[in-house]
């Protein structure tokens, strides 16, 4: 008869047993032990995971679900340590079920560059081609942590050289009309991320993490202090410093709760219960009101909060405010880049060739 384990009242999984300090899962057949941390929610996760009755152990389905428990713990740390935003993480979250029931059964290094492809094109015969390119995205990134690790066999990465389903770009521009059309609608949550993305030019996903730590006092060069929106952003972790004029300073205003200046962890964009929002779920609430619109006829197309950032890149442009400005307000690495961005969105009017031609 065994011996009582004596990490039994930690509610631990089969096989996962708690040694100095450390949890340890021990491996049936082989009877090794592995070092699984000293995290007890993080023992519980990967131990119920060994512990699949499905046999997943090792299979594709296995390191997808390791790789998105590393990235949970990854949420929010710098870039320098492979840190990744809370949005990136849903994204990877909500593709590995797809990718899962694809792919799952497989072992990592069964996967070939032919399957990937196979997966693209079933998502584009399911009119989800985009989806897919975002799941695929999302499999390059499991099988690139894999490859950092000896134990999943994998040599190269399937998806490199894998052309993704072709993409219509984003080059909606939301006219004044428009735009004053839903901000009537909207509530005051939305009102504000749709003034700070319009002014800022940031990502909503960035904007809606800002609280009273983000709005600081900063001495420039020439000795002068100016207040700014110090902005961390979260695709290209730069930090951009965005002066607060009066337009901006009449929308923190309304920010604020009442007269009260914000306080320290209160979000700019909440929810009556004061709690931050959710990318997907603020930006639920725009998109029925949106394709209510669209429903009723008041307006032609949709558009979400993205488009709104190139609404405003593109205003700026055309007040012929200096595309470097833009650039680093977009955090586009080039001024070409910022260039066809905003003019993707621009649909002017021009006259046609008036040149005359000789007599025929």
């Amino acid at each position: 008869m065994g011996r009582k384990r004596k990490s039994g009242d930690l509610g631990l999984p089969p096989r996962v047993y708690l040694k100095h300090g450390a949890f340890y899962y021990v491996h049936p057949g082989t009877g090794k032990w592995e070092r699984i941390g000293t995290d007890i929610v993080e023992a519980k996760r990967r131990g119920n995971l060994y512990n699949d009755p499905a046999g997943e152990y090792g299979t594709v389905a296995y390191w997808l679900g390791m790789f998105i428990v590393d990235c949970q713990k990854r949420i929010g740390l710098p870039k320098v340590r492979r840190g990744i935003a809370q949005r990136t993480y849903d994204d990877y979250a909500n593709a590995a079920k797809p990718l899962t029931a694809f792919f799952g059964k497989m072992l990592p290094h069964q996967v070939q560059g032919y399957h990937v492809a196979q997966y693209l094109d079933a998502g584009a015969q399911a009119d989800r081609a985009v989806r897919a390119n975002r799941e695929k995205a999302c499999l390059s990134a499991a099988f690139t942590w894999m490859m950092r690790r000896s134990e999943a066999g994998v040599a190269a990465n399937p998806c490199f050289g894998i052309a993704r389903n072709p993409e219509q770009k984003r080059d909606r521009y939301v006219d004044h009309d428009e735009y004053a059309l839903i901000y009537g609608r909207a509530s005051k949550p939305e009102r504000i991320l749709m003034d700070l993305i319009y002014r800022t030019l940031q990502r909503p996903e960035d904007i809606i993490t800002w609280t009273a730590a983000n709005l600081i006092n900063k001495r420039e060069a020439d000795g002068t202090v100016q207040r700014v929106i110090r902005n961390r952003q979260a695709k290209t972790d730069q930090v951009v410093d965005i002066r607060i004029p009066p337009e901006i300073e009449t929308i923190l205003a309304r920010a604020a709760p009442g007269d009260a200046m914000l306080g320290p962890g209160l979000h700019l964009v909440r929810t009556r219960k004061g709690e931050a929002y959710t990318y997907d779920g603020i930006s639920a609430m725009l998109r029925r009101r949106v394709y209510k619109a669209v429903k009723e006829g008041a307006l032609a197309e949709p558009f979400g909060f993205y488009d709104l950032k190139g609404k405003g890149a593109t205003d700026m442009w055309l007040a012929k405010v200096p595309l470097t400005d833009i650039q680093v307000l977009c955090g586009h690495e080039s001024v070409r880049t910022t260039e066809i961005y905003v003019k993707a969105r621009w649909r002017g009017t021009v006259s046609p060739n008036k040149t005359a031609l000789p007599a025929v």
